[in-house]
């Protein structure tokens, strides 16, 4: 993937996710309906996106993007499917 690809991709996920409404924190007995397969969904979804966060903070210290696609796919391993942390994640 191009660098330019790559930076496109970060700017639209992260400009998706700030541009969402906030919303408050579900109530503790809707957290507790969920199962256990949902709670473990939304922890992988949060981890990616730490993970993504985490390399457009990288880009914009000014390290190369080999060095943040590297720290991506650490951040990744065993989370996500896709060599580029996709949305998608491992059931």
């Amino acid at each position: 993937m191009k660098k330019k690809s790559l930076i496109a991709a970060i700017l639209l996920a992260l400009g998706a996710a700030t541009a969402a409404p906030a919303q408050s924190s579900p109530a503790p007995a809707a957290t507790a309906a969920l199962s256990e397969h949902a709670k473990k969904d939304i922890s992988r979804h949060r981890a990616m996106a730490k993970a993504h966060e985490d390399a457009a903070r990288c880009l914009e210290g000014g390290e190369t993007e080999e060095r943040c696609q590297k720290a991506l796919l650490a951040a990744c391993k065993g989370l996500a499917i896709g060599k580029y942390c996709g949305l998608k994640h491992e059931h």
